[in-house]
């Protein structure tokens, strides 16, 4: 760049000005002079060949002052361009003393050859700018089904708001399309692309997923923006990765969210002499709220508290200062602390009741895979009776008789289980890990019922209804609903209703909505029907229709069918 250029040109130039102005002796070298004379050589270049071609020629010689009379033998010879005469002062390079082309042009006009009159024009090629942003995302739209200009024509501040409040807590469903909108790889609008970023890894933490927050900061680049940075260093303190923030923010020290997060840094880079200065820096300066400022003393000088009583612990922490509290040996429990700070119970350094407790509540609300809660409850035997260890015992008794493959095993152990994990309401994730075992154990009466029910919460809902117990209760209707054809004549109370409408031929999205798919705004339009199935799973029947009707209409089907059954199945929600 030519700033660039700049400051090299001033970088030898400034030491030999400074030289002059002090009144030194400047006496350069040969190798300075040869760099003095090529720098300004390409300087002077023009004004030179100007003076020489404006230069008078030399009036001919007289002959008395000739040294001897001319030969008329010896032809006159014509000096070759840019040759040195006799007598000429020698010219470092030699087309300094090349005459200029006596073509009556300035200076500054470049003499290049002719263009070509047969050169083709160059093809322009017009592309929309939004083409031109790159896509952020976890997942491919080949995966989620889910377009890659998904957020196209919507405001991104209207996009925020509702990433950041559309409920999500009550449906597993929704909670399965939020993180697929959230993670699935989609081109950002052109205008407020950074805003709709920081909402999703907001979004991502709120849910209790700082390890997809992570992950997406880190692809989208976590150090162009403070914001960014804000929140991958709160993700990485929570996941135990902090060690490429740290030092991401050693190279780039004005990326840090507060002054604390420099001392941190400092010392977990092994830097103790800086972060030693920077703390004494933060009293005499009062950078560092005083509470915080214990807490980095204790950190930092660990032998000189080792007596000293535990400090307050807040109520509410950031990430920083809760991994302050776990690296002092006070270790902060994270029940009552927001979804994210759970993950943080998923390592080893936490307890096993510690860790059983942050992974129902992360499967709870989706951000766990089921499959690590089974890890978890099948590591070791229940260390006591009661909650937790309770459910811990009948998860393992009912894997055992899976197992063994008896029918009446499974019939003795199923009811037991099953209220377990309807007290803990993670039923899907126990459906999406044993619903092909159950479909294999050939069962009856109240289990066979059971089972079938569990089997229509997992993803191979459609297979279990086509082979229902005997009719009880809703069994038609629901049947119905898992394979998309659920009618009026099925359905007996007003949420059943609600549902058929949904699914009947001439079912559409609302006007409100439909106006928005027109637009081409699908994201938009489909955070809106998430909001209405909240309000319809409460009670409002014409959400609930509305909702379930747009999903359909956008081709979320599935998503529909398996929030209609989740609503039908999950009653205590």
């Amino acid at each position: 760049m030519p700033t660039r250029q700049r400051r090299g040109e001033s970088a030898w130039a400034a030491p030999l000005m400074r030289s002059a102005s002090a009144g030194a002796a400047f006496r350069p070298n040969r190798l300075l002079k040869q760099m003095l004379v090529l720098g300004l050589g390409f300087a002077t270049s023009g004004l030179a060949a100007a003076a020489i071609a404006q230069t008078p020629a030399a009036p001919a010689a007289s002959p008395v002052a000739q040294s001897g009379p001319p030969s008329p033998a010896t032809p006159r010879e014509t000096p070759r361009s840019g040759a040195a005469k006799p007598g000429d002062p020698l010219a470092a390079i030699d087309w300094l003393a090349t005459p200029a082309p006596d073509a009556g042009l300035p200076g500054t006009v470049l003499l290049e050859p002719p263009v070509a009159g047969s050169a083709r024009r160059p093809e322009v090629t017009v592309t929309p700018l939004a083409s031109l942003v790159a896509p952020i995302g976890l997942v491919k739209p080949a995966s989620t089904g889910l377009p890659v200009d998904l957020w196209r024509g919507s405001n991104a501040e209207a996009l925020a708001t509702l990433l950041a409040s559309v409920p999500v807590r009550k449906s597993p469903a929704m909670q399965s399309l939020m993180f697929t909108l959230l993670l699935s790889e989609t081109r950002p609008p052109v205008e407020g692309g950074e805003r709709l970023l920081l909402a999703r890894l907001d979004r991502l933490m709120d849910l209790g997923a700082p390890d997809p927050a992570q992950a997406l900061a880190e692809q989208a680049g976590p150090t162009r923006s403070k914001a960014r940075f804000k929140r991958w260093f709160d993700a990485t303190l929570l996941t135990g990765d902090e060690q490429q923030a740290c030092s991401a923010l050693q190279d780039r020290p004005h990326l840090a969210p507060d002054y604390a997060s420099r001392i941190f840094c400092a010392a977990r880079l092994g830097d103790w002499p800086t972060a030693a200065l920077l703390l004494e820096a933060a009293h005499a300066l009062d950078l560092v709220d005083s509470r915080q400022l214990d807490l980095l003393d204790r950190f930092l000088n660990p032998d000189v508290f080792e007596d000293a009583p535990p400090l307050r612990a807040p109520k509410s922490p950031d990430p920083l200062t809760f991994r302050l509290y776990e690296t002092i040996g006070e270790r902060r429990p994270t029940s009552n602390l927001p979804r994210a700070f759970a993950a943080a119970d998923l390592r080893d350094i936490a307890g096993w009741k510690a860790q059983l407790e942050a992974a129902e509540r992360l499967t709870r609300i989706g951000a766990l895979n089921p499959n690590h809660l089974l890890g978890l409850y099948t590591e070791r035997s229940p260390a006591a009776s009661g909650g937790i260890w309770d459910r811990v015992a009948a998860l393992q008794r009912f894997e055992t008789a899976l197992e063994t493959g008896s029918a009446e095993a499974v019939s003795k152990t199923l009811p037991k289980v099953w209220r377990a994990m309807q007290t803990a309401q993670i039923e899907t994730a126990f459906a999406d890990l044993f619903a092909d075992q159950l479909a294999r154990i050939p069962l009856d009466g109240q289990a066979a019922n059971l089972a079938w029910r569990i089997r229509l919460l997992a993803p191979t809902y459609e297979t279990a209804s086509h082979s229902p117990p005997p009719s009880q209760g809703r069994s038609a209707f629901v049947a119905a609903v898992a394979q998309g054809v659920p009618t009026q004549e099925l359905a007996r109370n007003g949420v059943e209703q609600a549902i058929a409408a949904a699914f009947a031929a001439d079912s559409a999205a609302p006007r409100k909505l439909q106006r928005l798919l027109d637009n081409g705004q699908l994201g938009e339009s489909i955070l809106r029907a998430m909001q209405l199935f909240a309000q319809g799973a409460d009670g409002n029947l014409g959400d609930l229709t509305d909702a379930l009707a747009t999903f359909r209409a956008v081709g979320l089907e599935d998503t529909a069918r398996r929030a209609a059954l989740q609503l039908l199945l999950l009653d205590h929600r």
